[in-house]
């Protein structure tokens, strides 16, 4: 039975042309290319159809070797613009093969006694020495878009590496909900303060493990005064004068169109 290959050299995927204008990942019933027996086949929950589902990360890009016959037109490809070549579907299971191989690559020893790890089911592994069993651990993030009548809030990451406006966002810390983090992190980024926190919505962010988790909230109080190690710029914005903003694959740029869809009602 043919399976989906989802094969990384770092976090650039291997994609081969369709007969329409989007890419695909290549599909056999075994590894499509030449492997080394320290490159770990992943088995992958299937697709919602059932199609089995493998990944694997290879060393060296430039020694890429095809089993038969090599597709026409294939190229490496960064995960975040494949989504703008692959089918959602195609792309959403790349980010979670890309998360699973990172993970993978993360802990090939224990925290405990620094033994070698092995894998144990298709998503845990389990220490050679002390027993010791780890599964994957998203990392949570809240983002928020906040509200001040008609406006709202942007900032610029100062590691963003373009000229565009986002939401406020940050990890979520130990022992606290999601709803104290958007406030820490309002708070922490730029002096605002909130209230009438509205969940919007979830998105997995393969970069590298990562779970982000969107609100909306209303301004409360508070002039703004930024984080500066963090942020470069932040200011309250109109629908009709705002900036460059997020690229349509995120959850910050699904929040700020149902702003502005809400906004036409």
């Amino acid at each position: 039975m043919e399976k989906f290959w989802f094969i990384f050299s770092k976090t650039d995927l291997l994609i081969i042309p369709t007969d329409t204008d989007k890419y695909t990942v290549p599909t056999s019933e075994n590894c499509p290319i030449k492997t080394q027996p320290w490159n770990n086949i992943m088995t992958i929950t299937p697709m919602d159809d059932g199609t089995e589902v493998r990944a694997v990360r290879i060393d060296d890009p430039q020694k890429l070797e095809f089993v038969s016959h090599e597709p026409n037109g294939w190229k490496w490809e960064g995960l975040r613009k494949s989504f703008y070549s692959l089918p959602l579907d195609i792309y959403k299971k790349a980010g979670k093969c890309q998360e699973l191989l990172y993970w993978d690559s993360t802990t090939q020893f224990c925290g405990c006694c620094g033994a070698p790890m092995k894998m144990h089911t298709d998503i845990s592994k389990r220490c050679t020495n002390c027993g010791k069993e780890i599964w994957p651990s998203p990392a949570p993030a809240v983002i928020t878009l906040i509200h001040r009548g008609d406006e709202a809030l942007l900032v610029r990451g100062r590691n963003f590496r373009t000229d565009f406006y986002g939401l406020v966002a940050g990890f979520v810390e130990t022992g606290e909900t999601l709803e104290e983090a958007a406030k820490r992190e309002a708070f922490e980024e730029t002096g605002i303060k909130i209230k009438n926190l509205r969940y919007f919505g979830s998105q997995p962010w393969p970069y590298p493990c990562g779970l982000m988790v969107g609100f909306n909230a209303d301004y409360e109080s508070g002039e703004i005064h930024l984080q500066e190690e963090e942020i470069a710029k932040g200011a309250w914005f109109k629908a009709d004068n705002l900036p460059t903003i997020p690229e349509k694959l995120s959850i910050a740029r699904m929040l700020l169109d149902d702003w502005l869809n809400s906004l036409k009602d």
